[in-house]
């Protein structure tokens, strides 16, 4: 009797046992209900990786499945064991399962680290997905928009060559609710400038060295982006040489290394030299191109009083018109030569406090005026062709670079009103030289004095035999019996 006294009694407590077990289990369960809630971020563990989903505990009742293209969305596919944060969309579906999601959980957590970053200030980082009306269409995580004029701290022509970069920019407006998020990069290098101003402005001083980018070119000179410090290198301080425009030498986004000039802290303004690089080629220019010495060089420009000669780079001399040619009257440099024309010149002088060289180029060249005294005296016949007629006379050409003066009274012993009564330009004549000074560059001639030495033996000889009417020399005059 006993005996089954005590086998009753364990039953009973072997009942109690068991309602023990079931209360512990009931409010394990319980309580995971209840620390989870559907629409929060979770963390739960990998189960196992199947071929279409992920299976994932989370600690709750039953694991829940993700599609596996969530995870390839990703880049990469968990590993068993892995640790992962979800979103929990439902807490048992049709077959009992809890629904999970990875975007779900990922973009919860990027619109909270935008949030953030609003509310901070703090950039984030994204890469331009297209280009979109009004700016740019940035991937942060979700979708955000840049607007043209937050893209750069200049105007951006081309919008599409931003395409694919990686960017930092400042979050300006959220609105979590639509899902709009508005960037500025802009902000991010204005910030980034004004940073770099100040470490340039604490170590910038006249006299050093600094490389800096092309930022901008104008016809007058380069402005050089220092370190959010900008510097002008001016049109004349780029090369010793003659630079006609700045992009003979620059390009905008060229890397270049400059010498400050001047630099004002009051108004920030800085003037930067290129050519102060190298040494001036005018120090000891006088040592290159002494006086009467023979250079080769080539005409860069012309003006209306002479053209100018490039000895070396930043070193120029003018020949001015009068030193052209010994025997023509030069006009105009374009007449004898042209831009980019090789030249032999002589140096006359050389100053070198205001860098002026003054070259010749007749003087390379015999002057034909020098002998001119060997070749014709006074008294002489000699031939010639009528070059140019003026009102006072005719200038006749006697060899090149050298004319004569007929004058009108030494045309005819007759009155003439103009030389063209009796001459035209191309006649071949033949002269007397009357007069010939070397010094003042001139040869007179005459037709008249030629005509009397020609006529003065006829008339002794044969005074009275003939009467008419003879041309000699270009001149009519009359033979009388």
């Amino acid at each position: 009797m006993e005996t089954e006294n005590r086998k009753a009694r364990t039953l009973v407590g072997g009942s109690k046992e068991v309602d023990a077990t079931e209360e512990s289990m009931e409010y394990w369960f319980n309580r995971g209900v209840s620390d989870v809630e559907e629409g929060e971020v979770v963390r739960g563990r990998v189960v196992e990786v199947r071929d279409s989903e992920v299976l994932v505990d989370i600690g709750y009742k039953s694991e829940g499945t993700i599609a596996i293209e969530e995870f390839r969305h990703a880049g990469s596919l968990p590993k068993v064991g892995e640790e992962i944060e979800v979103y929990l969309e439902s807490k048992e579906d049709n077959e009992g399962l809890i629904v999970l999601s990875k975007d779900k959980a990922d973009k919860i957590k990027v619109w909270d680290q935008i949030g953030k970053a609003h509310d901070s200030g703090t950039p984030v980082e994204g890469r331009v997905a297209e280009v979109v009306k009004g700016g740019l269409a940035v991937d942060v995580g979700v979708r955000a928009f840049l607007p043209g004029s937050q893209v750069d701290l200049r105007p951006v022509k081309n919008l599409g060559a931003m395409v694919g970069q990686s960017i930092r920019a400042k979050v300006i407006k959220l609105n979590r609710r639509r899902g709009n998020v508005v960037l500025s990069r802009r902000a991010v290098l204005e910030e980034e400038r004004e940073e770099k101003k100040k470490h340039t402005l604490s170590v910038l001083a006249e006299g050093m060295v600094l490389t800096g980018t092309v930022k901008n070119l104008t016809d007058y000179g380069a402005f050089i982006d220092l370190g959010g410090i900008d510097g002008l290198l001016h049109v004349t301080d780029m090369s010793w040489g003659r630079v006609g425009h700045p992009s003979e030498i620059f390009q905008i986004g060229d890397q270049v290394e400059v010498v400050v000039l001047h630099f004002d802290r009051e108004t920030g303004r800085v003037s930067l030299g290129y050519k102060q690089k190298s040494s001036d080629p005018w120090a000891n220019v006088d040592d290159r191109y002494p006086m009467g010495a023979k250079v080769s060089g080539k005409i860069v420009s012309l003006t209306n009083y002479g053209a100018f000669v490039e000895l070396e780079p930043g070193v120029e001399g003018l020949v001015h018109v009068s030193e052209m040619s010994w025997t023509r009257r030069v006009r105009h440099p374009s007449k004898l030569v042209n831009v980019g024309d090789p030249v032999e010149v002589m140096v006359l002088e050389v100053n070198k406090a205001t860098k002026r060289i003054s070259l010749g180029m007749k003087q390379v060249e015999s002057d034909p005026w020098a002998t001119i005294t060997e070749r014709y005296q006074p008294g002489m016949r000699v031939q010639g062709k009528v070059r140019n007629l003026t009102d006072f006379g005719a200038f006749v050409e006697l060899e090149p670079g050298v004319d004569g003066l007929l004058h009108i009274s030494q045309m005819s012993n007759r009155p003439i009103a103009t030389p063209a009564d009796i001459l035209n330009v191309g006649d071949e004549l033949t002269l007397m030289v009357i007069r010939v000074d070397p010094n003042e560059r001139r040869i007179g001639l005459s037709l008249k004095e030629l005509a009397a030495v020609i006529e003065e033996p006829a008339q002794t000889e044969g005074r009275g035999r003939h009467k008419g009417r003879k041309r000699r020399g270009g001149d009519d005059y009359d033979d009388e019996e």
